[in-house]
């Protein structure tokens, strides 16, 4: 299992939800962090909370449907002179549910991809040569499980297209100590699961993360969280290692 005491890992979507679970549960590992949210002050709080722990904590901002802005927000984590092993890419946008689902405006698709498609790949070009140069990395883009719900159309084409973009990315590095896998919170309480979700958002730990820490050199899975509901760290990783395997047929 990979040790990650002092490693940077950069999570965006941070300030709530599961990406606020994530950053807890990577700092209480001993992981420092690089905190994402649309503005610093939703993270002010939670970065004073962590770097308490014991853990370097940096902020950055971004609005992910404004692409320049993210190419903007990259060069800032290069500005901080570290070295970014683990990449958390959690923040996602889930637009509309349309009953009319004849209707959907192609505003859902634009605005889906862009957030939900465009802004993680342009994360994972951005910080993968760097960890195959290092020889090590780790990324984990979150996916989602919606599947026969032409009501979510956009969201669903654009987690459809972040997972093709996520294996193709993983055969590449496949075999070595650079890993790109998927993982699912499943449907939980959160702002974007809403209040009729069956998962509570904890349930989504240590599954959420446990990609950051498997040490088998597999990549292009879909580590779901919620195969690792209620287990410790430990036993979630070595389940991961035994039970998924890569989809690459080489």
């Amino acid at each position: 299992m990979v040790n990650v005491k002092g490693k940077w890992c950069f999570i965006t979507g941070a300030s709530r939800g599961i990406g606020k679970l994530s950053a807890e549960f990577m700092a209480e590992q001993g992981a420092n962090l690089i905190l994402h949210s649309r503005d610093k002050s939703h993270t002010t709080e939670l970065a004073k909370t962590l770097e308490a722990r014991g853990v370097q904590v940096k902020q950055v901002s971004a609005e992910l449907s404004d692409l320049d802005a993210v190419e903007k927000m990259l060069k800032e984590i290069d500005s901080f002179g570290v070295n970014v092993e683990i990449v958390l890419n959690n923040a996602g946008l889930q637009i509309a549910y349309r009953n009319e689902y004849f209707k959907t405006p192609v505003s859902d698709y634009t605005e889906s991809f862009k957030i939900n498609t465009i802004a993680p790949a342009m994360i994972c070009y951005h910080f993968m040569p760097k960890m195959i140069a290092n020889g090590f990395g780790r990324i984990l883009n979150t996916t989602s499980g919606i599947a026969l719900e032409p009501q979510q159309a956009g969201y669903s084409a654009s987690k459809a297209a972040l997972d093709k973009i996520t294996i193709d990315l993983g055969s590449t590095v496949q075999g070595t100590d650079v890993m790109i896998n998927l993982t699912d919170p499943g449907w939980c309480r959160t702002d974007l699961g809403g209040s009729h979700a069956p998962n509570a958002p904890e349930s989504a730990i240590p599954g959420i993360v446990v990609g950051a820490f498997v040490d088998d050199k597999k990549s292009g899975r879909n580590l779901g969280a919620q195969n690792f509901a209620g287990m410790t760290l430990e036993a979630a990783v070595a389940k991961a290692e035994k039970e998924f395997d890569s989809p690459y047929k080489r």
